[in-house]
């Protein structure tokens, strides 16, 4: 099959979760397929939309310049861009892992050239203008509200404040003109659900959650969990003579919690070390460690790693990982690469979080953002290592060996569903608009 992948970002220059996982499944897929990728880069030496090719482990790679691309959802330049490097491949499926940063008028290149569209959904960007139901609150009372639902006038007031002048004289003018906006773009994203020949979802809660509130057909959604390179996910001993260490992993961002996890952190009696992993970002991280700085026990902050090195750098220094993330998270990649290699997690009781987590079982969860759960929940840990150490052993839930899925069965499962996919498409096409 000619596959195209279209991702907001690759690896090694965006290295989160929907990124690392595009690039696994791209590498082995590129084993049996033609696989090209279409993502972005951030060059602000170089004019919007200039792009640039490269390869990847012979994986071709067309990047798009985005530098000053803000909250911009539909970019003609783009689309056309787009449109030539369809009909240059003239690929056999198109699956989409994200468009936010790129462009939802990519889908309606694919569709005019009646190319078959598999969209894996990693956060709620669609139905959702931020992504994650996780407000941007400007009231200077509030931060990071957990949102409801998607609203117009709702995400004008709070998401969207930033970009209002702030004079209280020009508060409805602006008000009204996000409104409008944010109709607008919803109105977009909708099109773009609705051109989308089949969804996959990696977690119950993010598939239930686009059925319930955004109304996709349930048969338009398919669970799908990630599947993990397991060549270097192994247990190994760990290293020896150290405190009860605690590891965090990931980016360096709000949305995360790492903030809840330091101050629950300051609490705990007995010996204990925090480690924390994951790029530095600017002023968060630097705010992190000010944060960090008046506790009792070491947090330190031990910077990025290379996937194939995880196992040897983090795993083997941890007895527990902790997820405190402060929005629904839908099937966190650290959880499972935790559990493939025996490690305890310790997450929130939300969302895709405890999906994967079953208290007592595989880890412990914790009340969603509160500092207190969490305080308590790593004492325990920290009190009972042993019986921690035996929940880590229990591994990922939905397998009896407790073996997470490999890439190798998930690109399976995606090749099929590919198949599928482009069975259909063909069936409900008339003759002469054949691909």
């Amino acid at each position: 099959m000619k596959i195209l992948k279209v991702i907001h970002g690759y690896p090694p220059t965006y290295n989160a979760g929907s990124e690392v996982y595009s690039r696994s499944i791209c590498e082995e897929l590129a084993k049996k397929h033609e696989v090209t990728v279409f993502t972005r880069e951030q060059d602000e030496y170089r004019l919007d939309f200039d792009l640039r090719h490269d390869t990847q482990n012979e994986i071709p790679l067309i990047l798009v310049n985005m530098p000053r691309e803000k909250d911009g959802y539909d970019h003609p330049k783009v689309n056309s861009i787009f449109d030539h490097l369809l009909q240059k491949t003239q690929p056999d499926v198109v699956h989409i892992g994200h468009l936010n940063h790129l462009s939802t008028g990519l889908v309606q290149e694919v569709k005019k050239q009646n190319i078959p569209i598999v969209f894996t959904l990693h956060d709620f960007w669609l139905m959702c203008p931020r992504g994650q139901f996780l407000q941007r609150n400007f009231d200077g009372q509030h931060l990071y509200q957990l949102c409801e639902k998607q609203e117009h006038s709702k995400c004008a007031a709070t998401c969207y404040n930033m970009y209002h002048s702030c004079n209280p004289n020009h508060r409805q003018e602006d008000t009204a003109h996000w409104t409008s906006w944010i109709a607008r773009r919803m109105e977009a994203t909708r099109k773009v659900a609705e051109m989308i020949d089949i969804f996959i979802a990696p977690s119950h809660y993010l598939r239930n959650r686009f059925i319930q509130d955004f109304w996709l057909p349930k048969d338009k959604v398919l669970y799908l969990d990630y599947g993990f390179p397991l060549h270097y996910l192994k247990p190994v001993p760990k290293v020896a003579d150290r405190k009860f260490t605690i590891g965090y992993i990931g980016t360096h961002i709000p949305a995360k919690g790492i903030n809840l996890l330091i101050e629950a952190f300051k609490k705990l009696k007995g010996e204990a070390c925090l480690k924390i992993w994951g790029r530095p970002s600017g002023q968060s991280t630097a705010a992190l460690k000010r944060l960090a700085a008046d506790c009792s026990n070491p947090i330190i902050f031990e910077g990025e790693y290379l996937n194939p090195n995880i196992v040897k750098q983090v795993f083997a220094q941890v007895d527990v990982i902790v997820v405190p993330s402060i929005w629904g998270e839908n099937s966190p990649l650290v959880i499972h690469e935790a559990q493939a290699c025996h490690v305890p997690v310790i997450t929130a009781d939300f969302g895709g979080m405890k999906e994967y987590v079953q208290h007592e079982i595989n880890g412990l969860l914790f009340e969603h953002r509160n500092v207190e759960s969490l305080a308590k929940t790593l004492q325990r840990a920290c009190d009972h290592p042993e019986a921690l150490a035996k929940m880590g052993k229990r591994g990922y839930l939905y397998h009896k060996t407790g073996q997470v899925l490999s890439i190798e069965e998930h690109c399976r499962q995606l090749e099929l569903i590919y198949q599928k996919t482009i069975q259909q498409h063909e069936s409900t096409q008339p003759l002469a608009n054949h691909h």
